[in-house]
């Protein structure tokens, strides 16, 4: 069994219908019954097999609520964890903290105690450090936490913190650093929204260049890392570094 939590946000939706195809056991996590709708919507994008959206045992559950989200865990050998609380208003941030770095202990917690054989944490680029020097930014990258860090940062780095523990004590894990990732499905929320916004009108943009993805790269190497041998390691997942104007207006 596979479970998979945020399975109706941008990644985990993309990563159900992969997953599904794969003719695999999953057990997804979702919150209120309106949000499926939009999974529904992503797997018509894919198939017209409406029988694929069935494969799925979905479980309502939060993932910071301890005792809901242990039956979740029975007879899951692997997890892929993507649910969180996205933002960049300072107001989000003690939500923020609760949802993704409380939210991911109690993941973790509840793997190691059910001995599941892999762990993938969707993490991000924000959670890699900035090079102080102009140097290209690696894996390896240190977290400086003298910068200026958004509380979305901060929490993405306190999650893998989290994610980091469950290797050291037994469970392999994997983590992905997307960067900002394009996909369909999802227009009033993330990057969709951004797109949205310029569609009506909206005249402004961020300066600077940063890294984007397709959500399809991203659950494609994830399903590769955990069927894979590697474990222990952190991946940027990036396809090109381009600045906002160049892909809103491309």
């Amino acid at each position: 069994m596979i479970l998979v939590t945020g399975g109706t946000g941008l990644v985990g939706s993309h990563l159900l219908v992969h997953l599904c195809l794969q003719n695999e056991r999953i057990r997804a996590i979702y919150r209120t019954e309106s949000s499926l709708e939009k999974v529904k919507n992503v797997f018509f994008s894919y198939t017209d097999d409406a029988t694929l959206f069935e494969k799925i045992i979905w479980f309502q559950a939060d993932i910071t609520d301890v005792p809901a989200m242990i039956p979740a865990f029975l007879d899951v050998k692997q997890v892929y964890h993507c649910a969180a609380f996205i933002s960049f208003n300072p107001k989000d941030y003690r939500e923020m903290r609760k949802v993704n770095i409380h939210g991911t202990a109690i993941m973790v917690n509840l793997a190691i105690d059910a001995k599941v054989e892999k762990f993938c944490y969707v993490s991000s680029i924000a959670a890699v450090g900035e090079s102080l020097t102009n140097d290209l930014i690696t894996e390896e990258t240190e977290w400086n936490k003298e910068l200026d860090n958004s509380g979305y940062s901060i929490t993405k780095f306190g999650a893998e913190m989290e994610v980091w523990r469950a290797s050291q004590e037994g469970v392999p894990v994997i983590l992905v650093n997307p960067g900002v990732i394009l996909g369909s499905g999802f227009g009033d929320s993330g990057s969709g929204k951004l797109f949205s916004q310029v569609y009506q009108g909206f005249p402004f943009f961020t300066e600077g260049i940063t890294g984007f993805v397709s959500v399809k790269d991203v659950v494609k190497a994830m399903i590769l890392l955990m069927n894979g041998t590697t474990a222990n390691e952190r991946f940027i997942l990036v396809s090109e570094n381009k600045s906002f104007k160049e892909v809103l207006f491309a």
